[in-house]
């Protein structure tokens, strides 16, 4: 079986002492050992971070943006690479991992654009003889602690802008799937990075209370669970740390009645059951405006979802693979045991699947649930895995109540024809991102993405212009040069035009 190793300083590291299995869900078979970094080796990725820092920060951006050209021309060259070590350690199709990666490259794209981003603002004379201008300076050493769904795309959200920005980046990945996440990384490296920019450390809590602890690790940037996100946060500006924690969510889509359920029923099976529901973004609860769209919805649901392709995530031509470990698989499957004791209408059932040849797999089928109510388990947590629950109301504004009123405002989406019903829906929704007809509503890399209430801790988002203010603080500079022919007195007043 073989070890899985750091990657410090530009040099793979191996490290003996604790470490973890990584498996193969489709197979259920341990295939990686992966050694959980000590402190020490933390520290060692600190102080290479921090090494390299003033070099790196004085790199031309033109030049920090051609090492994201080169490496962007890498990722597309290794696509196919990539994605395999994705679905062999998270289980995702092979088609949803490309997707995910491609994803991922959209923000190498608009870190490409570094001389662009972090020009400054410039006012001549703002007084006599006085100019004034502000630019956007790195902060140094910065972290990111990233989750298993998206071993690709996440990280791709974090260091490749904070490198432009001029930062040093050391990144925590998830322990259940890293050899993706590594290989981009070495990718980076080989398109000209220089040593210490960018190092990957495997690791527990030991590692992510370390990085948090670390004086010389400036910010963190984190996404996964809320409770987890929560934590980050709270330890990590309590410390005078710069923190965006992106945490849970319980995303809805509304389907009015006058929407194309058609259409409406191809966007829910993509949203609610791709990547076995193992996304933030994921749809987990159709919220039907009458009981004729209900009705209507869950028939059309039932036989598209019986009809799923299940297999392991690297054959081609399927729908889902498995979940990520067989602890998520059993977690998933007790929701689906406490929604049928609390009274939910179970549709579907995908308890039990056995994949012929692959029987050890994390393998779970789809499930759909129908009168769910709001005070029901399977409603309110996020559930993670390919269960939809299906909630009837009677108006809008029922639906807008019942979305505003929980406590995650991650995604939600709205299905109708009609603008005027989309429009208030758009307008007084309390969710960070929201879809017209768009069951994903995940901003492209110039824009940015993040929740609001328990779905977000901190005040910036990720990636795009968020993410540029993140990794960089304004100084603001003002200068005069007077004239030699004149001579003023003292001023004892606050300076003013």
């Amino acid at each position: 079986m073989s070890v899985i190793p750091h990657l410090i300083n530009g040099e793979l590291v191996t490290e003996n002492g604790r470490a973890v299995d990584v498996f193969n869900p489709s197979t259920g078979q341990a295939i990686h050992k992966l050694p959980l970094a000590t402190r020490e080796t933390i520290q060692h990725a600190i102080d290479a971070a921090k090494a390299a820092f003033p070099a790196w920060r004085n790199t031309p951006p033109a030049k920090r943006a051609q090492v994201m050209f080169r490496f962007k021309q890498l990722l597309e060259q290794n696509e196919a690479r990539i994605s395999q070590l994705i679905s062999e350690e998270h289980g995702k199709t092979l088609e949803d991992a490309a997707g995910e990666l491609k994803r991922g490259i959209e923000n190498v794209e608009f870190a490409c654009a570094a001389p662009e981003i972090l020009k400054g603002e410039y006012s001549r004379n703002v007084g006599p003889n006085i100019d004034a201008w502000s630019d956007f300076q790195p902060l140094g050493v910065v972290a990111g602690i990233t989750p298993f769904n998206f071993p690709a795309m996440v990280p791709l959200w974090m260091y490749p802008l904070a490198i432009v920005c001029g930062n040093c980046f050391i990144l925590k990945p998830s322990e259940r799937d890293p050899s993706s996440t590594l290989l981009i990384a070495q990718l980076l490296i080989e398109a000209g990075l220089p040593k210490g920019v960018l190092s990957v450390v495997h690791g527990d809590k030991t590692a992510v209370d370390a990085l948090i602890e670390a004086p010389e690790v400036k910010a963190l940037s984190f996404v996964g669970s809320t409770p987890i996100a929560e934590y980050i946060y709270a330890e990590g500006t309590k410390r005078g740390k710069r923190v965006q924690a992106l945490g849970g969510a319980k995303n809805h889509a509304v389907l009015m009645p006058d929407a194309d359920l058609d259409n409406a029923v191809s966007a829910l099976m993509g949203a609610a059951y791709g990547s076995c529901g193992e996304r933030c973004m994921a749809i987990s609860v159709a919220v039907c405006v009458g009981d004729q769209v209900a009705d209507a919805l869950v028939a059309k649901l039932v036989p598209q979802i019986k009809a799923l392709k299940i297999g392991a995530g690297t054959s081609c031509g399927l729908d889902m693979g498995p979940l990520v470990t067989g602890q998520a698989r059993d977690k998933v499957s007790g929701y689906v045991d406490d929604g049928v004791a609390a009274g939910a209408t179970l549709v579907v059932d995908g308890r039990g699947l056995s994949i012929p040849g692959n029987e050890d797999g994390f393998f779970l089928g789809g499930c759909l649930f129908d009168n769910v109510t709001p005070e029901m388990r399977i409603y309110k947590e996020e559930i993670f895995g390919p269960v939809l629950c299906v909630v009837r109301v009677n108006s809008l504004e029922e639906a807008m109540k019942l979305i505003n009123d929980h406590e995650y405002g991650n995604g939600t989406c709205i299905f109708t024809r009609d603008g005027e019903a989309a429009r208030l829906f758009c307008d007084e929704i309390e969710v960070g991102m929201v879809g017209v007809n768009v069951p994903l509503p995940v901003p492209v890399a110039y824009h940015s993405f993040g929740g609001w209430k328990r779905s977000l801790f901190g005040d910036l988002h990720a990636y795009g212009p968020d993410g540029v203010r993140f990794y960089t603080r304004r100084k603001a500079i003002t200068q005069r040069w007077p004239q030699r022919a004149s001579h003023e007195a003292s001023q004892f007043a606050f300076p003013s035009l």
